[in-house]
C-alpha cells in the first residue's frame, strides 16, 4: 500500500507539472519522497522531475540538490542513460548559477555517454546545452569586462566561437533527425551568437530562418523574438527604417501576447530608432508609451531611461523647458536607484539647459506646473510625492527617559554609574546556569574594572594596578582550559584513572620533562585515524538519499552495480581543471555600470549606438605617409 501511495503521489505531481502548476507538482513530489520507495528507477525519476520543477520555480539550489541525488542514484544502479540525463540537468542548473566551467564538465559527460550509447536525441540535446553554456559565458564576460564599445576581448571571441561551433553541430544533427522545432532553436541561437561577434549579415540570415520556422509552428513568442533580433541587427548596418518596421511587428505581437514588459521594450526601441531617423515627434510618442508602462510595472530604471530619452528628443526639437523638466526627473530617479552615470549625465544636461534658458543654478524650472499638466495629458503619470509630517519622526530617547533610576545616577556628577546590586545582577544575567562562560568572564572583568575606576576618592598606586592585572591574568588563564577538548577514554581506562591518585603539579612537570607520556602515541594514532576518515565522510552515501527504503531486493543492486560504474580518468581530469579555477569564481564581481529593468532590452539601445559610433572614428582616420 505504501508503494502504491508513493507512485500515486509521483504521478499526480507529474500531471500537475505538465499542466504548468510546478509549485503544486513539487509539493506532490516532495510528499512522494517522504513516503519513500524501494524501486530505484522510480526514485530516480522522482528526483529528476522534482529537480526540473524547482528549476522552473527558480529555486536553483533545491534543483541542484535533487539533480545531484539523481546522478548519484543513476551511477549506483548502473543506469547510463539516466546518468547522462542527470548530468545534462546538472549542467543547465550550474549554467544558471554562473558556474560555467562545472556546467561544461557535466554537459560534456552527457554528450560522451549519449555517443557511447548511440542516443542521437540525447547527443543533439547535449550539443545544444554545451552551446548554451558557452553562449551564456560569453555574454557574461562581455558585460562584466571593462572594455571599449565595439571591442570584444580574445577570451570573449573564443567563447562565443565555441558556442557557435556546438550550435552548428547541433543543427546538423537535428536536420538528420528531421526535428524542425529543434532546428528553429538552433537557428535562433546561431543568430544571437553571430550578432554578438559582430557578424550582422550572418545573424540576419539565421534569424530569418528562425522566423520562418516560428511561423510554421505558429509560435508567436519565437516570432516576436525573431523580429526583435532582426531589428537590432539592421541597426548596426545603418538600415534604421527597416529596423523600425521590424520593431513595429515586435510591438504588435507583444500586445497579442499581452506581455507589457516586452511591449515597453518595443516602444523604447522604436523611440530610439525614430530619434536616429530624426523623426522626433514620433520618438516622443513611443517614449511616452514606454514611460507609462514602466510606471505601471514599477520599473524605476526604465522610467529613468524614458525620461532621459524624452529630454534628448525635446532638446532636438528646441523645447528646452520641457527637456529641463525630464532632465530633472532623470536626475531624481538616477539618484534613487544609484545610477551614478545617469546622475552625472542628468546634471550636465540640466546645467546646459539652464544656461540656454538663462536660469541660475538654484532657479526652478520655468512653467513647471504647465509642463506637468502637459506631461500627464500625453499619457504619463509623474510619481506623487508625499510630505512626511512631524508625527512620522521616530525620536530617539535618552537613557534618562528609558530608565528613571539610571537617569538619576547619570545626572549626578561623580556618581557611580552602577550600584553593587546592578553589577551582580548583570553578571548573573550574562551567565545563566553557566551556559555562556566566556560572556561571564568578560562581564566579570568589566565589573572589576568598573569597581576600580569608580573608586574616585582613593588614590591609586602602582601596586593597585598590578593587583588588577594579576586578577585579569587569572581570569584569562582559565579560558584556554575551558576551550580544550578532553580525549575520550575507554571505560576500563576511566576506572583505572579514577582509582589512581593525581600526582602533584611539580611531579607531573618533572615526569614530562624526563620522558613523553605513554598516551602520546595513542593520541597521535587517534588523530591519524580521524583524519583518514575525512575522505570517506565526503563521499556520497547511498543510504542518505531521501525517500530510499533499502531492502534485500535492492541491496545487491546498490553494491554490485554501483561499484562497476566508476567515472573514468578523463572525467576526473576535467573536474580538476574546473576545480582549479574555483578561487576566481569566489571573487566579488564589480557592480553593473548600467542598472537593468524589466522594460529595458537585454542590451541597452545606447550601448548599441555607442558600438556603432566607436567604429566610425577609426574609419575617419588617415594613415601618415611614411618617409
Amino acid at each position: 500500500r505504501m508503494e502504491a501511495s508513493c507512485l500515486e503521489l509521483a504521478l499526480e505531481g507529474e500531471r500537475l507539472c505538465k499542466a504548468g502548476d510546478f509549485k503544486a507538482g513539487a509539493a506532490f513530489f516532495e510528499a512522494a519522497v517522504q513516503v519513500g520507495t524501494e524501486d530505484l528507477k522510480t526514485l530516480s525519476a522522482i528526483y529528476s522531475q522534482l529537480g526540473n520543477a524547482y528549476f522552473y520555480l527558480k529555486e536553483y539550489s533545491k534543483a541542484l540538490e535533487y539533480h545531484k541525488h539523481d546522478l548519484t542514484l543513476a551511477r549506483t544502479i548502473g543506469d547510463r542513460i539516466g546518468e547522462a540525463k542527470a548530468s545534462g540537468n546538472l549542467g543547465n542548473t550550474l549554467k544558471i548559477l554562473g558556474q560555467f566551467d562545472e556546467a561544461v564538465v557535466c554537459c560534456q559527460r552527457h554528450l560522451d555517454i549519449s555517443q557511447e550509447q548511440g542516443d542521437k536525441v540525447g547527443e543533439a540535446r547535449a550539443l545544444y546545452n554545451i552551446g548554451n553554456v558557452y553562449h551564456a559565458k560569453g555574454k557574461h564576460l562581455s558585460w562584466n569586462m571593462a572594455q571599449d564599445p565595439g571591442y570584444l576581448s580574445q577570451e570573449v571571441k573564443e567563447t562565443l566561437q565555441k558556442a557557435s561551433e556546438y550550435y552548428e553541430r547541433n543543427l546538423s544533427l537535428v536536420k538528420e533527425l528531421g526535428d524542425r522545432a529543434a532546428q528553429g532553436r538552433a537557428y535562433g541561437n546561431l543568430g544571437n551568437t553571430q550578432y554578438l561577434l559582430g557578424n550582422f549579415n550572418e545573424a540576419i540570415a539565421f534569424h530569418k530562418e528562425r522566423l520562418a520556422i516560428a511561423k510554421e509552428f505558429g509560435d508567436k513568442a519565437a516570432e516576436r523574438r525573431a523580429y526583435s533580433n532582426l531589428g537590432n541587427a539592421h541597426i548596426f548596418l545603418g538600415r534604421f527604417d527597416i529596423s523600425a518596421e521590424y520593431y513595429k511587428k515586435t510591438l504588435q505581437l507583444s500586445r497579442q501576447l499581452k506581455d507589457q514588459a516586452v511591449e515597453a521594450q518595443a516602444c523604447y526601441s522604436l523611440g530610439n530608432t525614430y530619434t536616429l531617423l530624426q523623426d522626433y515627434e514620433r520618438a516622443i510618442e513611443y517614449h511616452l508609451k514606454h514611460l507609462v508602462i514602466a510606471q505601471e510595472l514599477g520599473d524605476r530604471v526604465g522610467e529613468g531611461r524614458a525620461c532621459w530619452s524624452l529630454g534628448n528628443a525635446y532638446i532636438s526639437l528646441g523645447s528646452h523647458e520641457q527637456a529641463l523638466h525630464f532632465a530633472r526627473k532623470h536626475l531624481e530617479i538616477s539618484q534613487e536607484i544609484g545610477d551614478r552615470n545617469g546622475e552625472l549625465t542628468a546634471q550636465v544636461n540640466m546645467a546646459q539647459l539652464k544656461s540656454a534658458l538663462g536660469l541660475g543654478p538654484g532657479d526652478e524650472d520655468v512653467g513647471l506646473a504647465h509642463h506637468c499638466s502637459g506631461y500627464e495629458a500625453q499619457g504619463a503619470r509623474p510619481k506623487r510625492l508625499q510630505r512626511n509630517g512631524m508625527d512620522s519622526l521616530d525620536l530617539l530617547k535618552f537613557p534618562s527617559e528609558k530608565a528613571p533610576g539610571l537617569g538619576k545616577r547619570w545626572a549626578q556628577p561623580g556618581a557611580n554609574l552602577w550600584t553593587d546590586q546592578d553589577r551582580a545582577q548583570r553578571v548573573a544575567e550574562a551567565t545563566p546556569d553557566g551556559s555562556d562562560r566566556s560572556q561571564g568572564v568578560v562581564w566579570g572583568v568589566l565589573t572589576l574594572f568598573c569597581i576600580l575606576l569608580s573608586l574616585q576618592k582613593i588614590n591609586r598606586t602602582p601596586s593597585d594596578e598590578e593587583c588588577f592585572f594579576d586578577l585579569l591574568s587569572k581570569f584569562q588563564s582559565n579560558r584556554m582550559d575551558d576551550q580544550r577538548c578532553p580525549l575520550e577514554e575507554c571505560p576500563s581506562e576511566a576506572a583505572e584513572a579514577a582509582a589512581t591518585p593525581v600526582p602533584a603539579l611539580e611531579e607531573r612537570i618533572s615526569q614530562s620533562s624526563l620522558m613523553a607520556s605513554p598516551q602520546t602515541e595513542e593520541f597521535f594514532d587517534l588523530i591519524a585515524s580521524s583524519q583518514s576518515r575525512r575522505l570517506d565522510d565526503q563521499r556520497a552515501n547511498v543510504g542518505n538519499l531521501p525517500g530510499l527504503r533499502i531492502t534485500q531486493n535492492n541491496l545487491g543492486h546498490l553494491r554490485v552495480e554501483g561499484d562497476a560504474q566508476e567515472p573514468g580518468d578523463e572525467f576526473f581530469n576535467m573536474l580538476m581543471k574546473c576545480q582549479s579555477s574555483r578561487i576566481d569564481d569566489q571573487r566579488c564581481a564589480p557592480p553593473d555600470s548600467i542598472p537593468r529593468g524589466p522594460t529595458m532590452p537585454d542590451e541597452d539601445f545606447f550601448s548599441l549606438i555607442q558600438r556603432v559610433q566607436a567604429k566610425r572614428m577609426d574609419e575617419q582616420r588617415v594613415d601618415l605617409a611614411t618617409a
